[in-house]
């Protein structure tokens, strides 16, 4: 190429402040191959663009330079410009001299040196840069959503109104998430289930929705538009279909004392139960750890005891004799939407790092309950039926202290984000006990007060100033049992002095965690994790709710801490974007991925080992006579994310990525000596 065009851009002050883009520009416009150098105060905005194109037109432009900020920011915005003025897009390259330059530098000679030298290289590069056609691949307007919980029934949802299939994959019994446990919600406390259940209703009548609950993804194969998920339906021991919910088998069932999972331990459920009332698919499930004649079939036992349900159902719905089966669905996106898990501080647990807080008698003072067993305690639906009891003696609560930031922004014992909700369903709880003790004292001791969202700083307000909760400034360092009361140490900074509070009813804020399981589902979808387990997304600002892995979308709390509104509308804008992705009947793809040259391929098969996305195969070289002469590795376009993994083991360099070649490579290296 000999008709380069570079545009520098100022970025306001974030390049200029550091970087001088006018002595660069005259530095520039003298580089081997350059037709043209300008800049301009904002060259993403429209008039800077307006100028990319008309130079293109004008100039014959055949490459285009821009030396900006990231191109994860704006590479796109430049190659459509190019586009529309008939270049070839992938002509476009971008220069970082904001992040990479302007950014780290205080002496403007230096940075503008720098500027220069990070240009010239990505001159030499798009001298050698080769035009790429978008990959073009089938796709099946189907998608996987996994996670039932509200985030999940949104996607669900949204996508189906669109006109597309869903299969929506639910471990659980039922769908409804932890949303279907709250009693009221913030900032307006109306009633979670009141808005949750005729959604939940919706998913399990939508006509093109699949609906697998008791169930789990083993396994998603393929690439975007065409994966192949991989579900196991666990044995309910219950046929759904001819099983007409009359309760006679759970009501018959023996085994009366097991701790309910919905209502976090607070309740008690039978071996064959349905999680909650409104569950939906309002059908019972048997637990084979609990349930009598199943351990004994587990144990060999000739004769098992017990089949009480199956005796009893005049439906002849129970199975005693189900099994595990597994299914396959094609499909052409994923959303996943697994929520989240609280962070556990209590003694029985099996990792020393979440034995963080002994000192606070999780799991020793039965009076110590987390947030979530609290909202069991004051729901209508939960096992006190919304009076709220004491779980050690069933007495009314006269004084319950509630204790924030349990395991949040706590380096030494616990995580360093802030689970962004505590503040707000604290405030909510003190709210909850007022309305079920009039005349009860509510106390919180916290760190800082986080209440950013439309109407929630006044929902704290209205805490203190209404409800009368007290709030105390500062940390919880101990809470022992003395008698029939806890009694509870901490400091009050605000008023500079110790502070010691008898209650009968203490309330844990503990940190939220990704769900258990997730980092499982998140490598077999090649998305990647942050340092706190959550899954992250492509881009924070805008690609917010993709992932590096192309048809995989990320809703709800499986990417960080989030409240009901931000998950749902993050899964309606995954539903969005999936709408985006089934529009048309084909898919295109970005062409810099890797490719094989089949004469020179050995066969070794290292990249095959080693590809992270599972992208490359294998293909048979055959002779005249159709006879197999050898065996090389092939790629898998549709697969591909262009990481280079591949090009770096292969030990005959048969391997290359298209926009990243190694003459490309070379070419940028040696725009540094020029």
């Amino acid at each position: 190429m000999s008709r380069i065009g570079v545009f520098l851009c100022w970025c306001g002050e974030n390049i200029a402040r550091t970087v001088d883009v006018e002595a660069a520009t005259e530095r520039i416009a003298v580089l081997p191959g350059v037709q043209l150098a300008t800049h301009y105060t904002y060259m993403c905005s429209d008039p800077g663009q307006a100028r990319v194109r008309a130079a293109i037109a004008e100039q014959g432009l055949d490459g285009v330079v821009i030396a900006s900020c990231s191109p994860h920011m704006h590479l796109r915005t430049f190659r459509r410009a190019a586009a529309a003025a008939g270049l070839n897009p992938y002509l476009v390259e971008m220069a970082n001299i904001r992040e990479q330059c302007s950014w780290v530098h205080h002496d403007r000679a230096t940075a503008t040196d720098k500027a220069v030298d990070i240009v010239r290289m990505a001159v030499q590069k798009v001298a050698a840069d080769r035009e790429l056609h978008p990959v073009r691949v089938p796709v099946t307007k189907r998608a996987l959503v996994i996670g039932g919980g509200v985030a999940g029934i949104q996607a669900a949802l949204d996508i189906a109104d669109a006109g597309h299939e869903v299969v929506l994959v639910e471990r659980a019994p039922s769908i409804g998430g932890t949303m279907a446990g709250l009693s009221e919600t913030f900032p307006t406390l109306d009633c979670s289930q009141c808005i949750l259940t005729p959604r939940m209703v919706e998913v399990g009548q939508h006509p093109r929705i699949t609906l697998y609950t008791h169930a789990e993804v083993e396994k998603v194969d393929g690439f975007v538009g065409n994966f192949t998920a991989t579900i196991r339906r666990k044995a309910r021991y219950i046929d759904t279909d001819a099983c007409t919910g009359c309760g006679d088998c759970w009501n018959r069932c023996p085994v009366k004392k097991v701790p309910s999972e919905f209502d976090h331990g607070t309740g008690n459920r039978t071996a064959v139960y349905v999680p909650f009332p409104q569950a939906v698919p309002a059908r019972p499930v048997i637990d084979p750890e609990t349930c009598i004649y199943l351990k004994d079939v587990a144990a060999g036992r000739p004769k098992p005891r017990c089949g009480a349900c199956a005796k009893k159902c005049a439906a002849e719905a129970v199975r005693l004799d189900d099994v595990d089966r597994t299914v396959t669905e094609q499909i052409g996106a994923v959303v996943v939407a697994t929520g989240f898990d609280l962070y556990s501080i209590g003694p029985d647990q099996p990792d020393p790092r979440l034995q963080g807080y002994p000192e606070y008698g999780h799991g020793r003072y039965p009076d110590v309950i987390d947030s979530l067993q609290f909202e069991r305690l004051v729901s209508a639906s939960g096992p006190t039926g919304g009076e709220l009891r004491r779980p050690s003696d069933g007495k009314i609560p006269r004084r319950v202290v509630f204790v924030s930031c349990v395991g949040s922004r706590d380096d030494a014992k616990g995580i360093s984000y802030c689970s962004k909700v505590c503040c707000m369903y604290s405030a909510k709880h003190t709210m909850l006990y007022r309305h079920k003790v009039p005349d009860g004292e509510a106390h919180v001791f916290y760190m800082d007060i986080r209440a950013a969202g439309k109407g929630y700083d006044e929902f704290v307000r209205r805490a203190v100033e209404q409800d009368g909760a007290r709030y105390h400034r500062g940390r919880v360092a101990e809470i022992v049992q003395d008698g029939d009361h806890l009694v509870v140490s901490g400091a009050d900074t605000l008023l500079g002095r110790r502070l010691t509070l008898e209650a009968d009813l203490v309330v844990l804020a503990t940190a939220i965690r990704p769900a258990a399981g997730s980092d499982r589902i998140a490598r077999g979808l090649n998305v990647g994790l942050d340092q706190d387990g959550f899954m992250s997304e492509a881009h924070p600002k805008l690609r917010p709710v993709e992932t590096t892995a192309a048809g995989v979308f990320l809703a709800g709390a499986c990417q960080g801490p989030k409240d009901i509104p931000e998950s749902v509308a993050q899964a309606s804008a995954v539903a969005g974007k999936v709408a985006v992705l089934f529009a048309g009947d084909e898919l295109t793809r970005e062409p810099e991925i890797a490719h094989v040259d089949p004469n020179r391929c050995s066969g070794c098969l290292a990249c095959v080992r080693t590809c992270p996305f599972t992208a490359i195969g294998t293909a048979d070289v055959l002779d005249r006579e159709g006879h197999v002469i050898r065996t090389t590795a092939r790629v898998n376009e549709g697969l591909c994310m262009g990481c280079g993994t591949c090009v770096a083991v292969c030990p005959s360099k048969s391997v290359d990525l298209d926009g990243f070649s190694e003459e490309q490579m070379y070419a940028q290296l040696e725009g540094i000596s020029l």
